[in-house]
């Protein structure tokens, strides 16, 4: 299944409020695909564009307003644009959010960042490097189940802040990862208290959706099963 149908099937299988996203890393710009018109607070930021049916690329300084994000991809800050980072991380340590020794061990691109493209994965321009789910508990549960069913083994533990750490983390393999999100991607997203995110390698996106169907029909008999016995017993 191409990433293309297999965006429309998640969508359809799951009842997704938010198409999934598709990032994709890229030495130059798609032809065809538009910049960013505006940069960003933060690069999760454009995840909610793409999912509300933008396609775009953007380029390092697209990035540079979120020291931490830039981190986490790989975009090397300006000398000018140093203390921001430092002056980020040093709140962070200082509020006991973040000790100094996790910020190293953080999940980081080692690639070069040169282009970041965003879309929706059912209009994905290109191959996507990572599929980034958001949805409810519920929602979240099937994909990884599918994604389990798929080989991709996912049973490490949820990952919480910064969320774009999720990036690097399912791009360093070999599975699916589980995000909780963080307080500025609530903010810049406007992730919903009861929603998180469900990180798909772009390559395996075809093979998840294949086995979803199969996991969401077998939910449904099972739920089944489990309501009766409940008023059994």
């Amino acid at each position: 299944m191409d990433a293309r149908t297999a965006g429309r099937r998640m969508v359809e299988l799951l009842g997704l409020r938010a198409d999934p996203v598709a990032v994709s890393f890229t030495a130059a710009p798609p032809a065809g695909v538009p910049r960013v018109a505006k940069a960003g607070p933060a690069g999760c930021a454009y995840w909610k564009q793409a999912a509300a049916g933008a396609v775009f690329y953007t380029e390092a300084a697209d990035h540079y307003n979120c020291p931490v994000g830039s981190f986490t991809h790989g975009v090397e800050l300006p000398p000018e644009r140093m203390p921001e980072l430092e002056s980020v991380v040093g709140t962070m340590v200082g509020l006991q959010y973040i000790r100094m020794e996790e910020v190293g061990a953080l999940p980081r691109r080692a690639e070069p960042f040169r282009v970041a493209v965003y879309a929706p994965l059912a209009e994905t321009p290109v191959p996507p490097d990572v599929v980034l789910v958001r949805g409810h508990a519920r929602q979240i549960m099937l994909v990884a189940e599918a994604a389990r069913a798929a080989g991709l083994a996912n049973d490490g533990a949820a990952m919480g802040r910064p969320a774009c750490a999720m990036i690097p983390a399912t791009l360093r393999g070999p599975g699916g990862v589980t995000s909780l999100g963080c307080i500025g991607n609530r903010v810049y997203t406007g992730l919903g208290d009861d929603e998180l995110y469900f990180t798909i390698p772009g390559a395996r996106v075809g093979e998840v959706v294949e086995r979803l169907q199969t996991v969401v029909d077998a939910n449904g008999e099972l739920e089944q099963y489990h309501l009766g016995r409940r008023a059994s017993l």
